[in-house]
């Protein structure tokens, strides 16, 4: 057997840097920043929120009191105006500490919607409140039943005077019990033809009568972060929250989608990277046989061919997010990224499990959780099978 690598050398972590130019001193500093905030505010405390199966609010508010929420909206909205790349940041220190999809789900994904496609009255109302974090919002789309077929969605919204009446049900949702803001997909012509015509979004406050929340749902992973059916009976809801016009959801939902994968994309780079960091750093210090595990061969090639595929996907996501700052619609080489590198992220946990042994089915390792919370991966934001009808399609096939 190999034994190139010596355990009494340092963990070479070279391979983790990247140049990317769209990253600038300002970035790194809001990354600092951030960083320091969550060692102090966040990691003592998820195993509590592991086992309580809830992120508590507070998170979010001191998210927002000391500036890191929401980023790129506008100052006139009480934001900072800044460019996606200190989002990219964002989601990438929040995934990195495991506490990602609570904020960074809010920030980066929902709330664009509200500054693209929203009235100034409704981002005047809203929009200082999801910086200052006040509110945070989640998304409800999908429905018993329904999944990735949002055409065929049962959920309606019929026009009374001033006022919508949603009937309906929505489950999977994600930040459910903390949102208090839900941008809801709802058919306000269920006889449009084709149906995708007859979907349009809906604000709908916390507080909306006839709207409450069904269970919480039990999961896999991700523990931390809340999932949960919402039930709408007559919940009225005033014209005013229409978002953008009516029939036009569908394809408000499909315009920001690009960026919603890259940044699923991303937050799997993030998690495999400290998968592989970890488990380099425990086969080397972990003995067997009278030597470190990382002296066997089989060790040594399974790490070079995850470090490979992890440095491959680096280079072709860092030239992705680049392109999407400059405004270039890539829809199918994102669609690409969404799912190589969660199929890529979700097999490696499974090898670096493998590679801690016994150890790495105990909870004290943090490659257990790794393991539970990238299983859905390649499922939320459209699943591997989706991405893969689109590039076919988008290729004329």
């Amino acid at each position: 057997m190999s034994n190139a690598t010596s355990s009494s050398k340092q963990v070479n972590y070279d391979l983790f840097k990247r140049e990317r130019p769209y990253l600038t001193d300002e970035h790194e500093m809001f990354r600092i920043s951030l960083r320091k905030f969550l060692e102090k505010e966040a990691v003592p405390y998820i195993e509590k929120w592991e086992e309580d199966k809830y992120t508590p609010r507070e998170l979010y508010e001191k998210l927002g009191a000391n500036g890191f929420l929401c980023p790129q909206v506008k100052p006139e909205y009480g934001g900072l105006g800044l460019d996606f790349g200190f989002n990219v940041v964002f989601t990438e220190e929040l995934y990195k500490v495991g506490v990602g999809t609570l904020a960074s789900t809010s920030c980066s994904i929902i709330v664009p919607y509200l500054e693209r496609f929203g009235t100034e009255e409704q981002k005047k109302k809203f929009l200082p409140k999801c910086v200052s974090g006040e509110i945070t919002t989640a998304v409800a789309m999908t429905e018993p039943g329904i999944g990735s077929d949002l055409a065929n969605m049962n959920t309606t919204a019929v026009r009374d005077g001033d006022h919508y009446i949603l009937n309906g049900q929505k489950t999977f949702i994600s930040n459910g019990i903390n949102a208090g803001l839900f941008f809801v997909a709802v058919k306000t012509d269920p006889k449009a033809t084709p149906a995708r015509k007859g979907i349009s979004i809906i604000l709908v406050e916390d507080d909306t009568p006839g709207f409450s929340r069904g269970r919480k749902l039990k999961k896999l992973g991700q523990h931390s972060t809340d999932t949960v059916e919402l039930i709408f009976e007559d919940a009225r809801v005033p014209v005013a929250n229409l978002l953008g016009e009516e029939g036009q959801g569908f394809y408000y939902l499909m315009d920001r989608l690009q960026q919603e994968r890259l940044l699923i994309a991303t937050n799997a780079l993030t998690v495999a990277e400290e998968m592989l960091k970890s488990t380099i750093t425990y086969v080397k210090e972990r003995q067997a046989f009278g030597k470190p595990i990382s002296s066997f061969q089989n060790t040594q090639f399974e790490i070079a061919e995850m470090a490979t595929e992890l440095s491959l996907a680096q280079t072709f996501l860092d030239d992705l997010t680049s392109k999407h700052l400059k405004g270039e619609n890539i829809v199918t080489q994102i669609s690409m990224a969404k799912w190589f590198i969660t199929e890529m992220t979700r097999k490696m946990s499974a090898r670096c499990l493998q590679l801690h042994g016994g150890y790495g089915f105990m909870e004290e390792y943090p490659i257990a959780r790794r393991y539970r919370d990238v299983a859905v991966m390649p499922i939320y934001g459209g699943t591997t099978e989706i991405m893969k009808n689109i590039i076919a399609k988008n290729l004329g096939l």
